[in-house]
C-alpha cells in the first residue's frame, strides 16, 4: 500500500482502499502512491474504522456490554502492549494495528490532492459498540484532471 513502484504513475481508473490502513503506522505515503497510481479524473474508494473503537476493552464490550476507555487515540500495538503482551494477547503472529486520526485518514486524501466527494457511515452489526456509534466510514475521492 505504501509503496506501489512496480506500478507507472496514471495507471489506475479506480483505486479500492478497503479497511486495511489499519495495518499501515503512517498513511501519508498510502494516500501519496495512490494519487501518483490514479489517473486524472480517477477514483479512490476507502473504507476505514472508526479511531473511536480503539478506545474500549474489547472484552468487556463483546462480553458485557460496557464501554470502559482503556486506550488513548491514535492507538498503536506497538506503544499499547509489549511483544510478550501482543503475543499473549493476540497471537505471535497477528499483524499489528494502529487507529488513525480522522486529520490523517480524510485529510491526508486532502493533502495528497484528492477531492472528496463522498461519505458515508456505517455500525458494525456484531459488535456491541453499533448501538452507540459507527464503526465504519467509507469515502469517496477523485483525482482532479
Amino acid at each position: 500500500m505504501r509503496d506501489l513502484s512496480a506500478f507507472g504513475d496514471a495507471t489506475f481508473d479506480v483505486v479500492f482502499h478497503p479497511v486495511s490502513n489499519l495495518f499501515v503506522p503512517d498513511l501519508a505515503a498510502v494516500w501519496r502512491e495512490c494519487f501518483r497510481v490514479l489517473r486524472p479524473g480517477g477514483t479512490l474508494l476507502v473504507g476505514f474504522l472508526n479511531p473511536d473503537v480503539y478506545l474500549f476493552d474489547h472484552e468487556a464490550l463483546d462480553e458485557r456490554g460496557e464501554l470502559i476507555v482503556v486506550h488513548k487515540l491514535p492507538y498503536s500495538d506497538v506503544t499499547q502492549y509489549s511483544a510478550e503482551e501482543r503475543a499473549s494477547k493476540f497471537g505471535a503472529d497477528a499483524p499489528l494495528e494502529y487507529s488513525h486520526t480522522l486529520t490523517d485518514q480524510i485529510g491526508g486524501q486532502l493533502a495528497a490532492g484528492f477531492v472528496l466527494t463522498g461519505f458515508a457511515e456505517a455500525p458494525h452489526q456484531s459488535n456491541a459498540s453499533a448501538q452507540y456509534m459507527s464503526n465504519y466510514f467509507a469515502t469517496l475521492a477523485v483525482k482532479p484532471g
